[in-house]
């Protein structure tokens, strides 16, 4: 009986020993620059205010962008989050890698004319972003970063 109580006791704490450990790991400086999931407020600061100024494309980030619009119950998606996740780990400093959850900031989708998912803008810091669609293989990832991109 004691050893079920036991057992139970630390089953139950396993998520907050993984939570420490991850805090653990940012404060050593372990982590690696992984996608940035943004809302739409985050998009209108770090993006583009397409509320405020709808006619003009004028990106307000610092580095080129991908921004990867998905849903998490999309089978293409979860195929791409990998490849995203290393592009960023690749890329780190020298671009961001958004994502944004189309069932979750609806509104944003819709600003943006998502009507499949997976869909990537490509942002670049000077002139008007390239939008796709599908998961795309990492080495034509690769491609549009650096031939776009950088």
């Amino acid at each position: 009986m004691n050893f079920k109580i036991m057992l139970m006791f630390v089953i139950m704490q396993l998520p907050a020993l993984e939570a420490a450990s991850q805090k653990v790991t940012q404060k050593e400086g372990n982590t690696k620059m992984t996608t940035i999931n943004l809302t739409k407020e985050e998009f209108l600061n770090k993006v583009m205010d397409y509320e405020n100024n709808p006619k003009e494309w004028k990106y307000k980030g610092d580095k080129p962008a991908i921004i990867d619009f998905y849903a998490s119950w999309c089978g293409p998606c979860k195929m791409l989050a990998p490849v995203l996740e290393e592009l960023a780990k690749e890329y780190e400093g020298q671009i961001y890698i958004y994502k944004v959850d189309t069932e979750a900031e609806e509104e944003l989708s819709r600003a943006f004319g998502i009507r499949s998912i997976p869909t990537m803008l490509f942002v670049p810091m000077n002139g008007q972003p390239m939008m796709t669609q599908g998961a795309l293989p990492k080495t034509e990832l690769d491609k549009i970063i650096k031939e776009r991109l950088l």
